[in-house]
């Protein structure tokens, strides 16, 4: 039924009318505006710190260096609860480890910075903590770190004793000068032996054995001492708060929002947000846009002052700006610049190629900011007829490149092949003519498919390393072995108990790149460690092995190996070879060729007609005139038949290889 509105009812009314009728309550009155709010940042809720209450004489900077898996981490959780930086939950484990391959593998693989407030005997101490990765691996971030410290705090597993990355580290802790605080942590395992580990310390290190500290950073037992040796022994950084600014940049983050996050130490004067500084390495001038410590997280402060540890924001919008080792000065003060560092040297190259070449621009972009906070990371474009577009990348070491390939699945999502890694070799040219055309004698090799030819070459050489094994002496005998199979030179050999062998040997770095770590420990049952520290290069009869399907050359899978380990590489890439290429109407022959000389060889069977299906008997030669036409068919077909490798074979091929 229709209601027939009078000429007062107008739109409001109808709607009422309608909405009683459905028994729903009346129109809503229309919502007020209300003011946006007013977004609160980090800095307005906490109050900016002022660090001039900290002169320098009560200001301590120290690193924790230890090997893997000795307890640096867990230290630091306590020394963080401890000093009320952090509240006390049982949830505090690896606290400044923030990354998630970092957690997944109980490993640091970045420094950290924190700057903790402690009370002793009345006075108000800023202790500057940077708890540092202990894998041979992230030795750079190490060494970083001690430039910005007076001290450390040198960690040893009261269980395992002193290992091979307790030796590097302290030596480079030794080399840089600093006060080195011996601390013996897990005293609480059952067969924890801190008196057997006191005698490593003194015999090794020349450390005397009332200076170590007993500990269990896990229980908190005993971990106060530490803050009071650090007081005690760590001396006050030697800075001048009065001549104009002198940072250093140690590390650089990257975040998209507010640009580069510098951590700089402070070696001279004082900076504040609005200053105008200049980067010595770019000469670019910047205006610092926040000032802070790390809390352990970001908190901003008014100032910034000589021998504190910080983080600096001046609207630099790539990480090559915040150049690591650079110094930092105010604008028209210019300085002498700090010393810096080496810049990290690549001991292992692969390449890298996105699955699908439709992902190129996505891994592109991906590999461009995770290397903004990993600097340590070369990149060399490169292509390969089967794989398509991609990239060479260099890195520190196998587990570097592992963590890498990690980070690009979980922070980007990103899914990758990366092949076989290989080391960087060298060529010293022959003839004045080519040094002209590379305009430079002795050429660097980082591609195995572009390896000079001998008659171009007067020498190779291959770069070494001079490693350092630790082993309990049951396993010395199979050790010896197995570095000798690895064409390694012993150098040295020393007790430091009465069952724990040093060994120093000079190992070709392409020896130990894939398979030594994991071939030690699987000898040792778990119990020997290694280390090792770069040693330049030696000549070496070095060869470039091409792999050949029915005669052509297959770049991809080129490989430099040395002249007596050829044939055993060569017939193992074969092999591989041969269980992943799919078979073909023709046979297909595999090949590892040194120029023109097949070193090895497999063959892959062809799937076959059975030609004979139709004969019951009869003469002989028709059979054999029937088997004659098939096999010049074949031959036939296998001069004009074209093999394509699938992607699913080079990856099987090109994967590491453990089992060499």
């Amino acid at each position: 039924m229709w209601t027939v509105l009078g000429p007062g009812w107008g739109r409001g009314h109808a709607l009422a009318l309608w909405a009683a009728r459905r028994r729903l309550p009346g129109p809503r009155p229309a919502p007020t505006r209300e003011p946006a709010a007013r977004r609160f940042s980090s800095a307005d809720l906490k109050e900016k710190l002022d660090m001039s209450g900290f002169p320098v004489e009560n200001t301590r900077n120290f690193s924790i260096i230890a090997h893997v898996d000795h307890g640096k981490s867990t230290l630091a959780d306590r020394l963080l609860e401890l000093t009320g930086t952090i509240d006390k939950t049982k949830n505090n484990k690896q606290v400044l480890d923030k990354l998630q391959v970092e957690r997944e593998r109980g490993i640091t693989v970045k420094a950290q910075t924190a700057s903790l407030f402690y009370n002793c005997e009345g006075k108000q101490y800023l202790l500057n903590l940077i708890d540092t990765p202990g894998h041979v691996d992230f030795s750079y971030e190490v060494s970083r770190s001690l430039s910005a410290c007076q001290g450390v705090l040198l960690v040893v597993d009261a269980n395992e004793g002193i290992q091979a990355q307790t030796v590097a580290n302290f030596f480079l802790a030794f080399e840089a000068q600093l006060s080195v605080i011996p601390v013996i942590n897990k005293i609480d395992l059952k067969n924890a032996d801190p008196e057997r580990v006191e005698k490593q310390i003194e015999k090794v290190f020349d450390i005397p054995s009332d200076e170590c500290i007993k500990i269990s950073a896990k229980l908190g037992t005993n971990v106060e001492s530490v803050l009071q040796a650090v007081i005690e022994r760590i001396p006050p950084p030697k800075v001048h708060r009065k001549n104009p600014l002198r940072a250093l940049v140690f590390d650089s983050t990257f975040d998209q929002y507010r640009g580069v996050i510098a951590n700089v130490a402070l070696f001279d004067g004082v900076v504040s947000k609005g200053d105008k500084i200049v980067s010595a390495h770019t000469q670019k001038t910047y205006e610092v846009n926040e000032v802070g410590i790390l809390n352990p997280n970001e908190q901003s402060t008014q100032k910034l002052y000589a021998g504190q540890v910080g983080y600096l924001i001046a609207g630099m919008k790539d990480v090559t700006e915040a150049q690591i080792g650079d110094t930092l000065y105010l604008h028209k003060q210019p300085v002498e610049p700090l010393p810096g560092f080496k810049s990290a040297k690549p001991m292992v190259f692969a390449g890298m190629y996105p699955i699908d070449q439709s992902e190129y621009n996505n891994l592109k972009s991906a590999i461009e900011k995770l290397t903004l906070n990993d600097s340590s990371v070369t990149v060399h474009r490169d292509s390969s007829l089967a794989l398509g577009a991609g990239w060479r990348l260099g890195f520190l070491g196998l587990l570097h490149m592992e963590v890498f390939n990690q980070r690009l699945e979980q922070e980007y999502n990103a899914s990758v092949i990366l092949t076989t890694p290989t080391v960087p070799y060298k060529a010293v040219l022959s003839s004045a003519k080519l040094i002209k055309e590379y305009r430079e004698k002795e050429i660097t090799i980082i591609n195995p498919a572009q390896f000079p030819d001998k008659s171009k070459v007067t020498e190779y050489l291959e770069p070494v390393v001079l490693g350092t094994i630790i082993t309990p002496d049951e396993y010395t005998g199979k050790i010896m072995m197995l570095c000798q199979a690895r064409r390694a030179v012993q150098k040295n050999m020393m007790f430091i108990d009465e069952n724990r062998v040093m060994l120093k040997y000079l190992f070709p770095l392409n020896e130990i790149v894939v398979d030594f770590y994991d071939s030690l420990k699987s000898l040792s049952s778990g119990y020997a460690s290694f280390d090792y520290e770069d040693a330049g290069y030696q000549t070496a009869e070095l060869v470039k092995m091409d792999v050949l399907l029915n005669g052509n050359i297959v770049e991809e899978l080129v490989t430099v190996v040395h002249k007596d380990k050829a044939h055993l590489v060569g017939k193992s890439i074969c092999e591989r070879l041969k269980d992943s290429l799919p078979r073909q109407l023709f046979e297909i022959a595999i090949q590892a060729a040194i120029g023109n000389k097949i070193i090895a060889r497999e063959t892959v069977k062809p799937y076959r007609k059975n030609v004979l299906a139709k004969c019951y008997g009869g003469d002989i030669t028709r059979k054999m005139k029937l088997l004659k036409r098939q096999a010049e068919g074949k031959k036939r077909l296998r001069k004009i038949g074209n093999i394509e490798v699938p992607k699913e074979a080079f990856i099987k091929v090109l994967k590491t290889q453990s089992d060499k």
